[in-house]
């Protein structure tokens, strides 16, 4: 009896994918985007005049600004007490640590970068700074409606200011998750958790990500030896 075999398929190779964020870190990113996306559209609508005179209900736009404020600030409050705190915790840490690398880097400098770069902390330094704005002048422009105590000077124009400059730093930051070709592939870390290993290992060289495993594709079924 002959014995004939048919190609066996071996499994696909790994797709040398590394985990970068967690499913908590993904949901503070995307819930602290809708939210901002949210109240600037609002805003606009209340800041232009053109926007305000064509939707033409002020008050029900400030309305929809607010509740989106109070969501946003409920959503980010709840993924604090009720997701994976230790990976929140280590990612301040790795955000809030600026090394001397680091300081190399902004300064033009090809240095090895952890697992956020040195311009990846500056925004997200900057990006917290102006939410704890938002909502400090935005609590005194809602009590100075009612009280005109907590009418501040200043208060407005801070609010505003806040708002031109966060618009700023999202318009960068899309542009380079987006457009940029070497930062591009950052962008699969925060949607799917995981990005190339070969672009971490150029872009993020002092992050060795050694405790996690690497993500793979599921191999596909083996066929059996066919005997005739």
């Amino acid at each position: 009896m002959a014995t004939a075999a048919t190609p066996t398929s071996t499994p696909e190779p790994a797709l040398g994918l590394v985990a970068r964020f967690g499913r908590t870190e993904r949901i503070l990113h995307w819930a602290h985007a809708v939210g901002f996306f949210g109240m600037l559209a609002s805003g606009l609508v209340l800041y232009l005049p053109g926007l305000s005179a064509s939707v033409g209900d002020r008050p029900t736009t400030k309305a929809v600004h607010l509740g989106v404020a109070a969501a946003w600030m409920t959503a980010i409050a709840l993924i604090a007490v009720g997701g994976d705190q230790r990976a929140l915790a280590q990612t301040r840490r790795e955000i809030e640590h600026f090394r001397d690398e680091d300081v190399q880097w902004l300064r033009g400098r090809k240095t090895p970068q952890g697992r956020f770069n040195a311009g990846q902390k500056s925004h997200a330094v900057a990006q917290s700074a102006l939410a704890a704005l938002f909502v400090l002048s935005g609590v005194f422009l809602w009590l100075g409606e009612r009280n005109t105590i907590f009418r501040l000077p200043g208060t407005v124009a801070l609010h505003d200011g806040a708002m031109f400059f966060a618009v700023a730093l999202v318009i960068g930051h899309l542009f380079l998750s987006l457009v940029w070709p070497t930062t591009r592939p950052a962008l699969r870390g925060i949607v799917r958790g995981t990005v190339r290993a070969d672009w971490a290992r150029e872009h993020h060289a002092a992050w060795t990500p050694s405790a996690q495993k690497p993500a793979r594709r599921a191999a596909g079924p083996r066929r059996r030896l066919a005997c005739a």
